[in-house]
């Protein structure tokens, strides 16, 4: 699969998250051309800040796993991960980072652009539209 399905997978979380009433933010974890975690922003059901998109998809894929590193997997999540979880991500040696909508407020490339691991690779504006427009459409109607 492309890095455009995969992304259309997290997109899918999103949905679900903004379906809830969540901030719709969406992830997904690959590893060898799979599938092996999923996660959508669960913040407000959990009463937990710390329940966003890539937290859940990084604790299902370690525990997929059965380990805390990710050296083999990518990451597709629909906003640029903020600093917690681009520093959870940096912990768990995740290989690979795509992500869709840049978030100039809160992304973690403002804060903390060395959060990742030294060897990731970091692949943005995938389907950016996609996921921006779903953040949008979430906020205009929270407004």
């Amino acid at each position: 699969m492309s890095d455009e399905q995969f992304m259309n997978q997290a997109l899918v979380e999103a949905e679900k998250a903004f379906a809830e009433g969540e901030v719709p933010i969406g992830a997904v974890v690959v590893c060898n051309g799979r599938i092996i975690a999923r996660g959508h922003n669960l913040t407000e059901r959990l009463h937990d800040v710390t329940a966003h998109a890539e937290m859940q998809a990084i604790t299902a894929a370690t525990e997929c796993l059965g380990g805390k590193y990710l050296t083999d997997c990518c990451i597709y999540v629909t906003v640029e991960p903020c600093i917690m979880c681009a520093g959870a991500l940096g912990w768990s040696q995740i290989s690979r980072v795509v992500y869709g909508a840049s978030d100039e407020k809160r992304g973690y490339r403002r804060f903390a652009p060395q959060a990742l691991h030294p060897r990731c690779e970091v692949v943005a504006g995938v389907l950016e539209e996609e996921c921006a427009g779903l953040m949008k459409v979430f906020f205009k109607n929270k407004r």
